[in-house]
């Protein structure tokens, strides 16, 4: 008898706790909340620039809206997890490092300018962002966008037979239907890949709204269950505003140059290149020059053209269009007449073609100095003359048939155009 009251006894305390440590949490709530923001930066860069696509502003409204959570003595900062990405362009193993630049570099500005104390980091670098990329084609209505999709949810990043990369996904996005997918996703997908996103997930307590009373029981001739009361839901955490996102102005990028060797030999001159994209450029220059001088019979005229198609590569022409290692291809027509006071040479026309090789190195801001040479074919009929009695007397006429060296070049380059600028001295970024 004895042993069952002790039980019983027993079984009464046990209850009792329950009820009080129900009672204590159904006084405080505890709800979670988020905080976003997402800048963007340049293609080849890990600068993070306030001016660029408007980051300033979301970074203010996010430093903002994390400062009013921090006044709240409820509020306590869990974890703050910065993603760094890249857009497809380049070496695999380049975008890695860069995405994680620009994750760090974001980093560095958040402890610059707010207060992280108490947050966990989680800091990750995702390379190239693949998933972004596919939600991107995915809810837009591109030229080709079933063929984009197989490709980017079908054929791996890599792909390796016998220990040789023999395919790539970048590879295939490349050459579906001849660029013409690549080109668009470029323009209107690219851009957003090459960010850093940040999440910020706080806990916050708040007090649970109590229950209501219950009703007094109604004396009825049957017992009816007590109604039950349940408790209001908590209320949804308020949701931070975010900008609306600027849409990215296109970068431009042109240049106007001078061949200071032939300025150099009073020649006037002057080029203009404009950038197509993936590192191909179509140009042009033109020269005129028309010295003369009757009494020492001193003759110094030409002038012409030349259209050119390159082809720029290395790692300077992924950082940054027309700078770099280039090869292309070129084509002449020019007329002289040059006599310094002895046997002339008068051609009407003369034309060419040829390749050339060359590189563009970054002296200033908005400066380049163009290194070149071209190797071709220089063709046409030209007359020897011999100046007499104040005559110019007529010797033979000749085809000329010149293979060699036909462009030497050192341009003083002028880069025109949005974004079209060197990063730091001499270019560095």
């Amino acid at each position: 008898m004895r042993i069952n009251r002790f039980i019983l006894l027993f079984l009464l305390l046990l209850g009792c706790c329950r009820i009080g440590y129900g009672q204590e949490r159904m006084q405080m709530q505890v709800q979670t909340d988020t905080l976003n923001v997402q800048v963007y930066f340049r293609q080849g860069y890990s600068i993070l620039e306030p001016d660029f696509r408007d980051n300033a502003k979301r970074l203010t409204a996010f430093a903002e809206s994390l400062r009013a959570l921090q006044r709240d003595a409820s509020c306590r900062m869990k974890t703050l997890r910065i993603v760094g990405t890249a857009s497809p362009e380049g070496v695999t193993e380049l975008n890695e490092r860069l995405s994680e630049k620009r994750a760090k570099n974001l980093v560095a500005w958040l402890e610059e300018h707010i207060s992280l104390e108490g947050a966990t980091l989680d800091i990750q670098a995702l390379g190239i962002d693949w998933a972004g990329l596919e939600r991107l084609v995915a809810a837009s209505d591109m030229p080709y966008r079933d063929e984009a999709l197989d490709i980017l949810r079908n054929t791996p990043v890599w792909v390796i037979r016998d220990g040789k990369v023999v395919d790539s996904r970048n590879r295939q996005l490349g050459m579906l239907r001849g660029g013409r997918a690549w080109w668009y996703m470029e323009e209107h997908f690219f851009p957003q890949l090459r960010s850093t996103a940040v999440r910020l997930i706080c806990e916050i307590e708040r007090p649970a709204p109590a229950p209501k009373p219950e009703p007094a029981p109604q004396p009825e001739p049957a017992p009816e269950p007590e109604p039950v009361v349940e408790p209001e839901p908590a209320p949804a955490p308020a949701e931070i505003p975010v900008e609306p996102e600027t849409p990215a102005r296109k970068p431009f990028y042109m240049s106007l140059k001078t061949n200071m060797l032939y300025d150099a030999a009073l020649v006037p001159n002057l080029g203009a290149e404009f950038y197509l994209g993936r590192g191909w450029s179509i140009g042009g220059n033109w020269m005129y020059a028309w010295w003369k001088s009757d009494k020492r019979h001193d003759y110094w005229r030409t002038y012409g053209g030349e259209l050119d198609v390159r082809k720029y590569f290395g790692r300077r022409a992924k950082q940054k269009p027309l700078t770099g290692h280039h090869l292309g291809v070129y084509g002449q027509m020019l007329t002289y007449d040059f006599e310094l006071g002895g046997t002339g040479y008068q051609s009407k026309l003369s034309y060419g073609a040829g390749i050339e090789y060359g590189y563009s190195l970054p002296v200033a801001k908005r400066l380049n100095i163009d290194f070149g040479i071209g190797i071709g074919y220089l063709g046409g009929e030209y007359k020897e003359y011999e100046p007499i009695d104040g005559h110019y007397v007529w010797q033979a006429t000749r085809q000329r048939h010149w293979f060699g060296p036909t462009k030497v070049e050192i341009s003083l380059v002028w880069l025109i155009g949005r974004g079209n600028t060197n990063k730091g001295k001499g270019g560095a970024r």
